[in-house]
C-alpha cells in the first residue's frame, strides 16, 4: 500500500520529469562523423535473480540438429558478461525491460530488492523501463528504489543508509490520475560521438489487472503505442531521429534464443501500430527469448533471471541521424568465466545476514512438487498451496474456509526437496516471493460459478489468456474449451466433498489479498462479503509442511478438461 500521500509523490514525480529529455552530452560542436557504431546489451525479468537459477536450451554445437541445456545467469557472470561485451564498444548502453525487481528469491526480497538495485548500479545498468512487478509494493516505494533511503518500516537492515539507483526508471505511460504527468521520466536521451538516440520505457497498459490494486493506487496506465506516437513529434523537435523503445510487453515463439519461429502475442500489435520513426523495440513480460523483424523493427528480448542478454549493434548515419542498420544475438550468460568480485561480495554480504532464515529446515516433502501444469490446468506446487491455504484458514474463528483458490502466477518456482526430503524456508519463499496475505469471504455457489468462467479467455471480465486457478481438496469441476465463454464450466459438475454447489448457499472462500482485490481480473470475487485477513501465504505454506511431515504428493484429479 502506498505509505506516503500522493502529493508527495506527483512532486517527487514533477522533479522527476524535468529530466525527461536530458542528454549526457553537450550538443556537438564538431562536425559529426559520417556513422557512429553503438552497443546496446539488454535484458529483462530479471526479478532480484542474484544468484543462478536454471538453465538456458541452445543447439547442441556438436549437432546442430539437437539441443542441450546451459547452466546461465546469476549476477556475478551477468556482471562479467557486460562489461565483456562493452569493452568491445566504447559507445555502449545496458538497459532493461522491466521487472528488474519484484517476485524476488529471498536474498533480496527480505531487503525489499535493494541487493538487486545495488548489483545493477555495480554492473553499469544505464535505464530500465518500469514492469508490473515494480509495482509490487506500490508506486511509493518504487520512488524510494530510485531516489533512496530506509525503508519506513524495517529501516536500512544490514547497513546504514541505501542510495538508490544509478540508473534511472522510465515509464512513459505511467501517470498520476490527478496530475496527467508521468511518474518516472517518459524517456532520456543519451548522445554517441555527438548523435542523439532516445531510449522511450514503459510498462503494459495491463497492469493494474495483474498487481495489486494498492500498488498502483492513484495511477492511470495509457496504451503502449499511442503513447510512443505521441512522443515522436517532440523527439524530432529536438532533432532526434534514432528511437528505441523499451517495453515490458512481449510474446512468444516457437524456435530457439535467435529465432522469430510463429512470434505471436501483444508486442506483435503494439509494434505494427508503432510510429515509423521508432528503430528498436526492446521487449519483456513474457519471459522469452526472441529475434524478430516486425513492421520493420528489430524487436528482441532475453529470456529471463538474467541468463541471457540480447547483443544489440546499430550503426548511426551523421547525415541522417538515424539509424541505418542493426543487428542483434540473444548470448548467453553462461557460467564459463570469472565472477565479478564486487558482486560477489554484494551477495556473500546479504547471504550473511539471510542465512539463519533461508536455510532453516520447516519439514519433509515425500517428493519434488512441480509447478508444471496439465492440460486441465492443474500443477501439484499449485495445489499444495490451495491445501496449505485452506487448512490455514478452515478452522472456527480462522475464518472457517471450505473452498481455496490459488492464482497461478503467484506459484513462482516448484519445491524439490534434499536427498532426507527436507525443504527449507528459503525454497518456500521462492515458491511465494510476494507477501501476501490470506482473505477469507463468502461467496454464494452461483458466485463461485462465475469465478470459475472468468478464467478464460473471452469472458466479458476481459480475461487475455487462460487463468486456471488452482483449488484445494475435496473441491473439483470440469471445463470445455469448445464451449462458448461464459458457459465452459458445467454447474453440475462443481463439486465440494462430492456434493453439488447449491447457487444460492453461501460458501467461505480463501484467496490472497492480491485475488481478493480482483487481481487477474477476478473481479467477482471483490464482491465477497463479511472478509476476514489472515496469515501472510508462504506462512501458511510452512505450517502446512511441518503439520503434514512428510507431506504426500497430490494427485492431480480435482480440475477435469472435457475437450
Amino acid at each position: 500500500m502506498l505509505r506516503y500521500p500522493m502529493l508527495a509523490l506527483s512532486l517527487l514525480s514533477a522533479a522527476l520529469l524535468s529530466a525527461c529529455s536530458s542528454d549526457d552530452n553537450p550538443a556537438p560542436t564538431q562536425p559529426l562523423p559520417a556513422t557512429v557504431e553503438v552497443k546496446m546489451l539488454a535484458f529483462n525479468d530479471f526479478h532480484g535473480n542474484l544468484k543462478p537459477n536454471g538453465n538456458v536450451t541452445v543447439p547442441d554445437p556438436a549437432d546442430p540438429s539437437k539441443t542441450i541445456s546451459v547452466a546461465a545467469g546469476g549476477a556475478e557472470y551477468l556482471a562479467t558478461w557486460i562489461k565483456s561485451l562493452k569493452a568491445k564498444n566504447p559507445n555502449n548502453v545496458v538497459v532493461s525491460a522491466g521487472d528488474l525487481i519484484g517476485a524476488s528469491p529471498l536474498l533480496s526480497a527480505l531487503f525489499h530488492d535493494e541487493p538487486t538495485i545495488e548489483a545493477m548500479n555495480a554492473l553499469g545498468l544505464d535505464f530500465n523501463a518500469v514492469g508490473n512487478h515494480e509495482f509490487d509494493e506500490g508506486a511509493t516505494e518504487l520512488l524510494r528504489m530510485q531516489n533512496g533511503g530506509c525503508h519506513p518500516t524495517d529501516g536500512c537492515q544490514g547497513k546504514t543508509s541505501f542510495a538508490g539507483a544509478n540508473f534511472k526508471f522510465l515509464a512513459a505511460n505511467v501517470v498520476n490520475e490527478t496530475t496527467g504527468k508521468p511518474l518516472f521520466p517518459a524517456y532520456l536521451v543519451k548522445s554517441f560521438q555527438g548523435i542523439k538516440v532516445a531510449f522511450i520505457g514503459m510498462t503494459l497498459e495491463g497492469t493494474p489487472s495483474i498487481v495489486t490494486p494498492t500498488g498502483v493506487a492513484g495511477l492511470k496506465f495509457l496504451d503502449e503505442a499511442d503513447t510512443v506516437n505521441k512522443l515522436v513529434p517532440e523527439l524530432k523537435a529536438q532533432g532526434i531521429e534514432a528511437i528505441v523503445v523499451l517495453l515490458h510487453e512481449g510474446g512468444a515463439q516457437t524456435g530457439l534464443l535467435n529465432e522469430c519461429k510463429g512470434v505471436s502475442g501483444p508486442i506483435v500489435d503494439i509494434v505494427n501500430r508503432l510510429d515509423p520513426a521508432v528503430d528498436m523495440v526492446v521487449s519483456g513480460h513474457t519471459h522469452q527469448a526472441y529475434n524478430c523483424e516486425i513492421n520493420g523493427k528489430l524487436v528482441s528480448s532475453a529470456y529471463q533471471y538474467g541468463r541471457v542478454i540480447s547483443e544489440i549493434d546499430f550503426t548511426l548515419d551523421g547525415k541522417t541521424r538515424d539509424v541505418a542498420k542493426r543487428k542483434a544475438s540473444n548470448v548467453v550468460v553462461s557460467q564459463d568465466v570469472a565472477k565479478d568480485g564486487l558482486i560477489s561480495q554484494l551477495i556473500a554480504k546479504y547471504e550473511q545476514l539471510v542465512a539463519p532464515l533461508e536455510s532453516r529446515v520447516v519439514g519433509k516433502v515425500a517428493g519434488a512438487l512441480s509447478r508444471t501444469v496439465n492440460a486441465a490446468g492443474e500443477s501439484v506446487m499449485g495445489s499444495v498451496i490451495a491445501d496449505a491455504q485452506l487448512a490455514a484458514t478452515s478452522p472456527a474463528g480462522f475464518g472457517a474456509a471450505k473452498i481455496a483458490f490459488m492464482n497461478p502466477g503467484g506459484v513462482r518456482a516448484e519445491l524439490t526437496p534434499n536427498a532426507a526430503g527436507e525443504v527449507t524456508y528459503g525454497q518456500l519463499f521462492t515458491t511465494q516471493p510476494f507477501g501476501n496475505s490470506l482473505v477469507t469471504m463468502t461467496l454464494t455457489g452461483a458466485q463461485i460459478k462465475e469465478l470459475l468462467e472468468q478464467q478464460f479467455v473471452g469472458h466479458s471480465n476481459g480475461q487475455t489468456s487462460n487463468r486456471i486457478l488452482h483449488v484445494s481438496k475435496g473441491f473439483s469441476y470440469s471445463w470445455d474449451s469448445t464451449r462458448p465463454a461464459g458457459q465452459r464450466v458445467d454447474a453440475a459438475s462443481i463439486r465440494l466433498d462430492g456434493v453439488v454447489l447449491d447457487a444460492q448457499s453461501n460458501y467461505r472462500v480463501t484467496v490472497n489479498n492480491y485475488l481478493a482485490t480482483g487481481g487477474d481480473k477476478f473481479v467477482v470475487l471483490v464482491q465477497g462479503k463479511n472478509t476476514l485477513g489472515g496469515k501472510q501465504d508462504v506462512d501458511a505454506l510452512e505450517d502446512y509442511i511441518k503439520a503434514s511431515s512428510p507431506l504426500a504428493v497430490p494427485a492431480l484429479d480435482r480440475i477435469s478438461k472435457l475437450q
